[in-house]
């Protein structure tokens, strides 16, 4: 309480020191780190401002880090065949890794990791990864393609960075910052980050786990499973917890705490939904939070209880015989036996189900506006849905430098009243009364057909991206899969204890229905977490038989 007191002073200090230990700690790296720095002209001036404000203040923290700045007419900028500016290159004489853009906003935390990674020479690789990097049949040329303000995109360069310190014979590594070159974002068709090529090959969009990445740039295609070499290992214990959203995360706390041993589970981003919403109003302790920062917290909190497993899928959960038998858990990399499971999935986002979704999904039709929206600054956009979640990226939107209007079916929203009118200020164009029936386009959206839902009008416009937030579908293909019964509406039916139908199986979060809200999500997590400690203790269905 007293250092909140303090004010910007205290928060001050505690960067202060936060540098200091980061410089303690890039001091005590095993070799210098040398970044030549390619710094363009106008109009590319911002950009190069930015990194070589960031590099500088890496090197001032710590006598490890060597820069070397060049004009983009220096002879090495010929040799080296630099054409874009500003470009980073990193330890010439070891690794062939460059940085096309600024390392701000979420790729600042890539550049610590990759600091760290090229100081020690250690790719820091899992065993799995390092053996199938060790019989890679050829080189490969990787491209990353990221964006400051996307929360996933720090992962997957992350990966192509191990990958081409394990192999500097084999692999070249190319960070495209998508804001500071969106010709070649448009050239490689890079509507969405990450996105991840090897050899001008697309092996990936999204962010992917280390192994995963590795298999897809060995087979030049986009893996999902991951199965190791040898059997995965089987893992004892009291829960799993399927999701690492909101209510994944605090089910976690509060299982053990209570003493449960908890393994969670998590194929994707942590977080959930919550990590690429651009702003959290009102979560309590938070007038208004960035999503991702609140993910963090969460994370960080979660962390010091539960043993998270993040990048993995399950794939299968098979119910033992009996109600006391050990239920087993398949995932994508191992197996777990439990005494119970917590589905806890969540949501996806609903498509609109039109020609032309889903073939230019990540070629101008994107559901993340944090993570896509840089890519369309000074680009007509529609942004579709009439909720909290469509009119908050369309501010978003708006504020970045995007030409947005609102396409909603009805003649009034359903966003609250202050997002409704702070969009009304701002001069959001609405078209009202009003559905998507086509998507346009060949390599991208070109344009989008429009139906007028009561005059029955149909209209084409132009547009080079289309946005959509018209809510979610409940993930319950797990829940299927093991006969778990649903609601009408699709939802895992659930009693007040989070029970299912089946004995040791609970349900928690939005995968249950009801108010799609983080604080609800929590509450239902730390609900199903106590519920479950104390019918471990208590079989209920053991009651049940009985009677």
């Amino acid at each position: 309480m007293a250092n909140s007191a303090n004010g910007s002073g205290s928060t001050q200090m505690t960067e202060q020191e936060m540098m200091t230990h980061l410089g303690n700690a890039l001091d005590k790296m095993a070799h210098e780190v040398r970044i030549c720095l390619f710094a363009g002209p106008d109009p590319d001036a911002v950009f190069s401002q930015a990194a070589r404000q960031a590099l500088k203040a890496f090197r001032q923290i710590s006598s490890k880090i060597r820069l070397e700045e060049y004009a983009p007419d220096h002879q090495l900028s010929t040799e080296w065949q630099i054409t874009a500016f500003p470009t980073m290159v990193f330890q010439p004489d070891r690794f062939a890794i460059r940085w096309n853009g600024a390392p701000v906003g979420e790729e600042g935390r890539s550049l610590v990791e990759m600091l760290f990674l090229l100081g020690f020479d250690n790719s820091n690789l899992s065993d799995q990864s390092r053996k199938m990097m060790a019989d890679l049949d050829g080189p490969r040329n990787l491209k990353v393609f990221v964006s400051p303000t996307c929360p996933y995109c720090p992962q997957q360069s992350i990966n192509a960075v191990k990958a081409a310190v394990e192999r500097p014979d084999r692999v070249s590594l190319e960070i495209i910052d998508i804001q500071a070159n969106p010709r070649l974002a448009e050239e490689y068709e890079a509507h969405s980050v990450p996105q991840t090529f090897a050899d001008d090959v697309l092996i990936g969009k999204g962010a992917q786990s280390e192994e995963l990445f590795i298999q897809s740039m060995i087979k030049y295609e986009e893996q999902r499973v991951f199965i190791p070499d040898i059997d995965a290992a089987e893992i004892e214990t009291d829960l799993v917890i399927v999701g690492g959203g909101p209510a994944g995360l605090t089910a976690g706390i509060y299982a053990k705490r209570a003493g449960l041993e908890t393994a969670l589970v998590e194929k994707g981003m942590l977080g959930g939904q919550v990590a690429t919403t651009p702003l959290v109003e009102n979560y309590p302790g938070f007038t208004s939070v960035g999503g991702k920062s609140l993910v963090d917290i969460m994370v960080n909190h979660a962390l010091e209880y539960v043993t998270i497993f993040q990048g993995e899928e399950v794939v299968a959960i098979k119910p033992g015989n009996a109600p006391d038998d050990p239920i087993e858990v398949t995932t994508s990399r191992r197996k777990f036996s439990t005494k119970a499971v917590l589905l806890a999935t969540g949501a996806n986002h609903r498509h609109l189900g039109v020609p032309g979704e889903n073939r230019l999904s990540g070629r101008g039709v994107s559901y993340c506006a944090t993570c896509d929206g840089p890519l369309f600054k000074g680009k007509k956009v529609l942004m579709v849905g009439g909720g909290n979640s469509a009119v908050t990226e369309a501010l978003y939107l708006h504020h970045m430098g995007v030409e947005v209007t609102l396409v909603h079916r009805r003649n009034n929203l359903r966003a609250q009243d202050h997002l409704s009118k702070n969009l009304f200020e701002t001069g959001i164009p609405v078209l009202w009364n009003t559905e998507i029936k086509e998507i346009r386009g060949e390599a991208r959206v070109t344009s989008v057909v429009l139906t007028n839902t009561r005059s029955k009008e149909i209209t084409e416009i132009p547009a080079d991206g289309v946005f959509i937030s018209i809510g979610y579908e409940p993930s319950v293909a797990l829940a299927r899969q093991i006969g778990v019964e649903l609601t009408e509406e699709g939802y895992i039916r659930r009693d007040d204890r989070h029970r299912t139908n089946i004995p040791g199986i609970y349900s928690g979060g939005d995968v249950e229905g009801g108010y799609k809200q983080i604080v609800t999500a929590a509450g239902q997590g730390s609900e199903a977490a106590m519920a479950i400690f104390e019918d471990l203790i208590n079989p209920y269905w053991k009651e049940a038989a009985a009677v």
